[in-house]
């Protein structure tokens, strides 16, 4: 089936918290009616907890297609309240890591993306739930939310993702391991780990950890960092960072449309750099549930 062309009419939401939202709302506003999107709406969010409020507002209100601009926590954020609605959901990615636009192959730079919206397709895609909760591109649980929630605004601001690989050289001298218990009853697989990643996605803090992973396969990926050395730990990121060949070495991966894991102890879980769970955790893939813009020719 041919996919869509993405509509014409749209309501613009940017989270002005996010790394560069303030400083380009307005260009990127001007951009998109440029590109002969018309903007029924254009609002740029101060207060964070108005965000979900405001796209979902557009949503109820038949927007033909809602534009999030923010980072990761932004769009995953939102991304639930697209489920079962008409509403196509496009991206400005406006953060620091910008995994999911990574993923869809949607270009980081403002004009690249804004053509992105204008010239792209709709495509049904696959959405991660972890505890009932949606999630758009990755979760994690161990040493990433610890940097998720620590590393310093300005050092994002300055260092853009290696922020996170600076700030998580620290953390290792603070974390400790944990074990991981993967599958249900006889089935079940049990690790030290010092880190679990779930994938929707192939990025996680800007950084591509799985080179083949679809959005619309029905499938999640797990990804568990096995083995109680916290230095262990550092050199897989680094061997992912640089793109290097052992880079598989170090993790066990598990796939399938739904995964129970648990840990000892109990262990926070972070959904695109926003923690909202805790283990233990029923992970499971939501089947083409949402339309998103992507690019006519996508890198999926």
């Amino acid at each position: 089936m041919e996919e869509p062309a993405a509509p014409r009419e749209a309501v613009l939401v940017v989270n002005a918290h996010s790394r560069r939202g303030e400083k380009l709302f307005k260009l990127a506003h001007d951009k998109i009616v440029a590109a002969g999107i018309t903007l029924t709406q254009a609002c740029a969010v101060d207060d964070p907890d108005d965000l979900i409020p405001t796209v979902r507002r557009a949503i109820v209100d038949g927007a033909p297609m809602v534009i999030v601009g923010g980072g990761d926590g932004s769009l995953s954020s939102t991304i639930d309240e697209f489920v079962g609605r008409q509403s196509v959901f496009a991206l400005l990615p406006l953060g620091t890591a910008n995994s999911f636009a990574r993923t869809l192959g949607i270009p980081l730079d403002l004009d690249g993306a804004v053509h992105t919206i204008a010239s792209g397709k709709c495509r049904r895609l696959d959405l991660g739930v972890i505890n009932g909760d949606y999630f758009a591109n990755a979760a994690a649980l161990g040493l990433s939310p610890l940097i998720g929630n620590t590393v310093p605004r300005k050092l994002k601001r300055y260092l853009g993702r290696l922020a996170y690989l600076v700030w998580g050289i620290w953390c290792l001298t603070h974390f400790r391991p944990f074990r991981l218990h993967v599958g249900e009853g006889d089935e079940q697989r049990s690790f030290w780990a010092t880190e679990v990643r779930v994938f929707n996605g192939r990025f996680h803090g800007g950084v591509e950890m799985l080179e083949d992973e679809a959005l619309d396969d029905g499938k999640i990926v797990v990804q568990a960092v096995t083995g109680r050395s916290v230095w262990r730990l550092g050199w897989d990121w680094l061997l992912r960072f640089f793109k290097l060949s052992r880079r598989a070495e170090a993790v066990h991966e598990f796939r399938g449309s739904r995964i129970v894991l648990d840990t000892r102890p109990c262990l926070n879980i972070s959904i695109d750099g926003e923690v909202v769970t805790k283990t233990p955790a029923v992970i499971e893939s939501a089947h083409r549930v949402i339309s998103v813009v992507v690019p006519s020719s996508p890198v999926m």
